[in-house]
């Protein structure tokens, strides 16, 4: 299969080679839809096919700009988007992501990810022992307006989410109910929202320095369009606890997959 993948011909791919791009988006937007991190499939289907990580990490944001334009759109007509506070949040997260693409090609990415990895496994034993802040949400937190602290965490959010996105869902979520006090569905939508807003920023910084795939992230992308639209779905039908379980799941798949426990993604 790895073989398969390294000798695909990336300006002209085999009707198999489409089948797994757009089952691998599929799999993406459904993940990223309810929690983060699925991105790190895409990231290494790309890699695997021959595309160098930065082009890798430029290319995937076409499937994520897709993947959260009909998730947010079904959030919105199921009345749990507040596109209002949407927008607040994500002004600092626009901004950092620009930042964060822009320094991109120079930071250390292995050091990067280590420092993720450990921050991924602090939100994982907090969702474990703590269920109730993610279902319940803390509303007693939740404040018209954004605090400096709020702004500031946003804009780092926006920083990672700009330099390499894998995950980045998971830190909104992180932020917008253990800081914001959201419950989770409103967390979530609020979450793959404000991916919308800065998406295509980022993208724009990684198609001006030459680093998307456009034909293989397309046909990626259509997959990860699919999965947006199914995962927004369930997410309104099944509420906090279907997500938060799921949720583990992801966690623990990506923190062993950053500390190197398994080469699922490899």
């Amino acid at each position: 299969m790895i073989e398969y993948l390294q000798n695909i011909d990336k300006l002209h791919p085999s009707p198999t080679a489409i089948a797994i791009l757009i089952t691998a988006g599929f799999v993406v937007g459904v993940i990223n839809t309810f929690a983060g991190s699925g991105s790190a499939i895409t990231y290494s289907l790309f890699m695997l096919m021959g595309i160098p990580a930065g082009e890798a990490n430029g290319t995937l944001r076409l499937g994520v700009v897709m993947q959260t334009l009909a998730a947010s759109f079904n959030f919105f007509k199921g009345n749990i988007l507040e596109l209002r506070k949407g927008l607040i949040l994500g002004i600092p997260t626009v901004i950092g992501s620009f930042t964060g693409a822009q320094i991109a090609v120079n930071l250390d990415k292995n050091i990067f990810e280590i420092i993720v990895g450990f921050a991924v496994i602090v939100m994982l034993i907090t969702v474990f022992f703590k269920p109730d802040k993610w279902i319940k949400g803390q509303a007693n937190k939740i404040k018209p307006k954004p605090t400096y602290l709020q702004i500031l965490i946003f804009f780092l959010i926006g920083i990672y989410g700009g330099f390499i996105h894998i995950g980045v869902g998971i830190f909104l979520l992180a932020g917008l109910v253990l800081n914001a006090g959201y419950d989770l569905v409103k967390a979530n939508a609020l979450k793959v929202f404000i991916v919308l807003l800065y998406s295509p920023i980022a993208l724009i910084v990684y198609i001006m320095n030459d680093q998307v795939w456009f034909l293989i992230g397309g046909i990626a992308a259509i997959g990860n369009l699919a999965g947006g639209i199914v995962a927004s779905k369930f997410a309104l039908k099944r509420g906090a606890g279907a997500i938060r379980i799921i949720l583990i799941v992801v966690l623990t798949l990506f923190a062993a997959k950053l500390f190197g426990l398994f080469g699922l993604f490899r």
